[in-house]
C-alpha cells in the first residue's frame, strides 16, 4: 500500500512539475500552519499562505466571532462579484454550526469564503499577508487566488483543521 500511495505522489509531482495544469479534488486549510493545500487523490500539490480573522483560534461559534470555521464543508460556489479579488464560497453553517449557535443564542453567521485581497487596501500582498485581516474568512493574495480559482471546481470538499 505504501509503494501506491508514493507512485501517485510521485505522478502528481511530475505532472505539477510538467506544467499540466491539476484540478483539485479536495482543500486543505491547516488554520495553525497558516496554510491552505490543494490536494489530488489525498496528495498535496500546491501550497499557499493564508490570512485569518483577528482570532483565528477555535471554531467559529457565531456571527461576528472573528473566526474560522474548522471542520468539514463544501466549495459550493465562485463569485467575481465581491468586495475582494475573486471568492470561492465554504458551505458553512452546517446542521452542527447551526444548532450550536442557537443553543448559545446566537445567529451562526456566515458567508465564509477563500477570498483575495480587498479591493481597496493600500498595502501591498506581501505586507498585507502579514496580518490576520479577515473577519472569518481565508485570505490569499490576488496571484494565489488566480491558481486556486483555476484548480477548483465548486462542489469539492473542503477540511479545515486547527
Amino acid at each position: 500500500m505504501y509503494k501506491v500511495f508514493l507512485v501517485i505522489g510521485i505522478l502528481v509531482c511530475q505532472l505539477a512539475v510538467a506544467g499540466e495544469r491539476l484540478v483539485a479534488d479536495s482543500v486543505l486549510v491547516d488554520k495553525s500552519e497558516r496554510m491552505l493545500y490543494l490536494l489530488r487523490d489525498g496528495v498535496k500539490y500546491q501550497a499557499y499562505p493564508i490570512a485569518l480573522g483577528p482570532r483565528p483560534r477555535g471554531h467559529k461559534q457565531h456571527a461576528g466571532d472573528e473566526r474560522t470555521p474548522e471542520g468539514r464543508y463544501i466549495l459550493d460556489f465562485k463569485t467575481e462579484k465581491s468586495d475582494f479579488y475573486k471568492a470561492i464560497h465554504i458551505s458553512y453553517p452546517n446542521e452542527q454550526d447551526i444548532k450550536r449557535a442557537l443553543e448559545n443564542g446566537a445567529s451562526p453567521g456566515g458567508s465564509i469564503m477563500i477570498h483575495g485581497m480587498p479591493s481597496n487596501t493600500p498595502l501591498p500582498p506581501d505586507q498585507m499577508q502579514i496580518f490576520n485581516w479577515t473577519d472569518g474568512c481565508i485570505g490569499v493574495t490576488n496571484e494565489d487566488m488566480d491558481q486556486i480559482w483555476s484548480a477548483i471546481k465548486p462542489g469539492i470538499p473542503i477540511v479545515i483543521v486547527p
